[in-house]
């Protein structure tokens, strides 16, 4: 499992080479990166726990509907 983790984290890695964030003297953020970029690749790699319940939520609602 060690091995696995580890090979997410080199790609992980790779894909936010050269990622710099900072917050400029008027509270901006500035990065390296579109932002949306950044979002997209948040959400193919970060779970959220806002929304878990309610993916739990819809796939049993599709289960039922397929039955």
């Amino acid at each position: 499992m060690a091995k696995k983790n580890q090979q997410q984290q080199d790609e992980s890695a790779q894909n936010l080479q050269g990622f710099s964030i900072r917050i400029n003297e008027f509270g901006q953020v500035e990065t390296t990166m579109a932002i949306d970029r950044v979002n997209a690749y948040l959400n193919e790699n970060v779970d959220d726990k806002k929304f878990r319940d309610k993916k739990e939520k819809d796939e049993a609602a599709v289960e039922d509907a397929a039955e």
